[in-house]
């Protein structure tokens, strides 16, 4: 039996992946929107239109997280309970997975009745687009990429480097990750400070996201879908996304539901135009609850994987 602290990394791993399936995100004093609050007023200090402003504020804001995480894994090195509990808070404060298939059912919930208002309203739980005049195909289409896009962002790719890394990459991941909402899109203001965020981010989630494209691939019949219709969609269109990772995610979600997605995106104050990915029709309230399915499974196969990358360092210590 694997001793050390990859061990103990590997149990509260387990145990957080637990917390969230069972109690969702913290409802009071959640950790990650403290640090939001701290990172908005380092960013007050620090901002100015140029890269090197936008450098500087991300090395901090991610770098102080990384450090704390560093000191508390040493600390802790020869404290295995203490260690497991760390990591099990750590991975339940960073984790979103049962916040995001609650999300998607309730939309379906608003999509089937036919409230339209309800579910424009709901929509910014999920994404930042501008819910006004959505229909409900188009309302259905946001919210399946947002879960395809979310089960990397907020569990997956959390997990990966949790198993990865232990309590350092938990802490650095999720920070980068909270960066990248807040600076990371495209507007006049952060267009040069926000790059360093953006990039760190896309650098973070490269396997990740790759890595829920395929167990999409294997979670597909949970959703009725085939993994070989699934496989042909994923490897045909995940790189036509503009971006490096949400190709990989959306594609093989896609391709899982029978569904067609992309097309026109607008936000508030600007439209983008994404490929089509995947076949069939546009989604609607009946492809929604799959999605969350899926999402549930890749989850669960991923908390596993994670597991298991922490027992490998284990065996090596």
């Amino acid at each position: 039996m694997p001793r050390g602290p990859g061990a103990a990394d590997a149990a509260g791993l387990l145990a957080g992946y637990l917390l969230d399936a069972l109690l969702g995100d913290p409802r009071r004093f959640h950790p990650v929107a403290g640090f939001g609050t701290a990172a908005g007023a380092l960013e007050r200090r620090l901002y100015a239109p140029n890269r090197r402003a936008g450098t500087a504020f991300t090395t901090i804001a991610v770098g102080v997280p990384a450090l704390a995480g560093v000191a508390a894994a040493r600390a802790t090195r020869e404290l295995p309970l203490v260690r497991a509990a760390l990591v099990a808070a750590a991975t339940w404060t960073v984790l979103g997975g049962r916040t995001l298939r609650r999300e998607s059912r309730v939309m379906a919930k608003h999509l089937k009745g036919g409230d339209l208002d309800a579910a424009r309203g709901r929509l910014n739980h999920l994404c930042g687009r501008d819910p006004e005049g959505l229909g409900e195909q188009e309302l259905a289409r946001a919210t399946v990429e947002s879960v395809a896009e979310n089960t990397s962002d907020a569990v997956v790719a959390p997990l990966v480097w949790g198993g990865v890394a232990g309590l350092p990459g938990l802490l650095a991941y999720r920070a980068a990750n909270t960066l990248d909402a807040m600076v990371g899109h495209r507007s006049p203001r952060y267009e040069r400070f926000g790059t360093a965020s953006a990039r760190l981010d896309d650098l973070l989630n490269l396997a990740p996201a790759r890595l829920t494209g395929l167990l999409t691939i294997v979670a597909a019949p949970v959703a009725g879908g085939s993994p070989r219709e699934t496989l042909r969609v994923w490897r045909r269109d995940r790189n036509d996304h503009p971006s490096p990772n949400a190709g990989q995610c959306e594609s093989a979600m896609a391709g899982a539901l029978g569904v067609r997605l992309g097309g026109r995106n607008v936000y508030f104050g600007r439209s983008e135009n994404r490929p089509f990915l995947g076949d069939g029709p546009r989604p609607s309230a009946v492809h929604l609850r799959r999605a969350a399915r899926i999402s549930g499974v890749v989850g669960l196969l991923a908390a596993a994987i994670s597991a298991g990358a922490a027992l490998a360092r284990a065996g090596r210590q």
